[in-house]
């Protein structure tokens, strides 16, 4: 935690995860913060390699969410996944408003 503290300047104290991965990159050591104490989480690989997402060459950090944290953690490569798009609502012809019928009471 002294690294994120004083390297990156980040508040270890927020309830963030850093996950850090090894050279060989089958192990990984996640430390974080929570209710009083530091938790370390810690999983290395039988076989194979963790499947990072693309970084940038000057790139230090990448921001990952819950979801693609899981999947690094499963060993899915987060750069071959395709999400599908947002949602959005069908859009109306100009100047109507869209209105539901209900049922006589």
């Amino acid at each position: 935690m002294a690294l994120v503290r004083t390297a990156w300047g980040e508040d270890v104290y927020s309830g963030h995860l850093f996950v850090f991965v090894s050279r060989k990159g089958d192990r990984v050591k996640i430390p974080t913060f929570s209710r009083g104490g530091f938790v370390l989480y810690y999983k290395r690989l039988e076989t194979g390699r963790f499947r990072l997402p693309r970084v940038d060459a000057d790139a230090q950090a990448v921001q990952l969410d819950a979801t693609q944290l899981t999947m690094l953690l499963d060993g899915i490569d987060v750069a071959r996944v395709e999400r599908p798009r947002d949602w959005t609502p069908a859009s109306q012809p100009s100047g109507e408003v869209a209105s539901e019928k209900l049922p006589p009471q």
